[in-house]
């Protein structure tokens, strides 16, 4: 059976989705990472027609370096990175990140699924996922993804989310190795998002 205490040192990367509720959430969670943190790519579902924000949002909230994901950049540790509007988010071998305007997934773009899947085959049992508030299924396939690679799973509890369809279906889709409050999974993120970048 898995611990909080084993996943120590085992994350190389880590991947967050969220939609509704998700600004709020991110903000208990992305201070919690240290400068020299394992990278974390997020995906918010937002507007896919308006520039985002997100970077001028958080930047000044984090100790590690906010940025929005630019297509071929060669990934670097003690790094946020949040996919653009209307871009889906992947992660190349590499690794590097890749953005692709393919066809919307549960009507989004940038997906969280997407991300996952793709992060799930270049970061395998290094992979921490987490699936966070939202109104949409968006997540439960990528959790799934994750989970089947050996990664490491996390949802929110859904009791605590400020919308549950998206932490709930993630439950429902996959046997998920925690399910956390958003302070758990803050002191999870400051104590193992430190592993070795892949």
């Amino acid at each position: 059976m898995r611990t909080l205490e084993s996943m120590k040192g085992q994350v190389s990367a880590v991947v967050i989705g969220t939609s509704a509720g998700g600004i709020d959430a991110l903000s208990a969670l992305l201070p919690a990472l240290s400068r020299g943190c394992a990278p974390v790519f997020i995906v918010l579902h937002l507007p896919r027609e308006r520039p985002s924000r997100l970077v001028d949002l958080f930047q000044h909230k984090c100790s590690a370096r906010v940025c929005e994901a630019q297509d071929k950049d060669p990934i670097e540790r003690g790094t946020i990175y949040f996919a653009p509007p209307d871009y889906h988010l992947l992660i190349d071998a590499g690794p590097h990140l890749a953005l692709s305007t393919d066809e919307l997934v549960h009507f989004s773009r940038p997906s969280i699924d997407v991300l996952f899947e793709s992060a799930a085959e270049i970061y395998g049992e290094g992979l921490l996922g987490i699936v966070l508030t939202g109104a949409s299924e968006d997540g439960a396939a990528g959790l799934a993804a994750v989970h089947r690679a050996g990664g490491w799973t996390v949802a929110q509890d859904p009791a605590t989310a400020d919308v549950s369809i998206m932490a709930e279906a993630a439950i429902k889709r996959t046997p998920v190795d925690f399910v956390l409050s958003l302070d758990q999974i803050a002191s999870v993120l400051r104590t193992t998002a430190i592993g070795e970048l892949q």
